[in-house]
């Protein structure tokens, strides 16, 4: 399941969140999305995203990641910050420098029925507002999910 709305009482903030079960022990969810590294396979192959920090990377509150990625065509620097850091449970990463004015990315997993509840909450703002958002960012965020919604079933369904 994936849902994007505006946010409640945030005017110009989005919110977008996914849920989906996942057959795998939560140990080895949650170590597939401890790795950095593996976004830049559940990211879609167009908007070429790779990570730049050098492996390995040590997962922990305060620890910053850069990436390079393509939108729209458009070379971008991305620098997250891990926020919050509670393995086996949940991460919170946030967006440091990059395209949004706000990017704030909460995973949080939950062993259930056997395998593992993968739920992800992100509140984010764009620049040029509301318009901007739905002639270009909202479609894009939604793609990027569904990709990503896609290839975790590939890889760990």
């Amino acid at each position: 399941m994936i849902h994007l709305t505006p946010h409640p009482s945030r005017r110009g903030h989005h919110v977008l969140e996914t849920e989906q079960w996942l057959p795998r022990p939560l140990n080895e969810v949650f170590d597939f999305f401890a790795d950095a590294f593996n976004l830049e396979t559940i990211t879609p192959p167009i908007l070429k995203f790779r990570v730049l920090t050098p492996a390995p990377i040590a997962m922990q509150a305060g620890q910053l990641i850069d990436y390079r990625l393509r939108l729209r065509g458009i070379p971008i620097r991305w620098r997250s910050e891990i926020a919050t850091w509670e393995p086996p449970y949940r991460f919170i990463d946030r967006q440091v420098i990059g395209p949004y004015r706000l990017w704030h990315h909460e995973h949080t997993f939950e062993e259930r029925d056997q395998g593992t509840f993968v739920r992800d909450r992100v509140e984010y703002a764009v620049p040029g507002g509301e318009i901007v958002h739905r002639l270009f960012v909202r479609n894009d965020v939604l793609a990027i999910f569904e990709f990503r919604f896609q290839r975790l079933n590939e890889l760990l369904g």
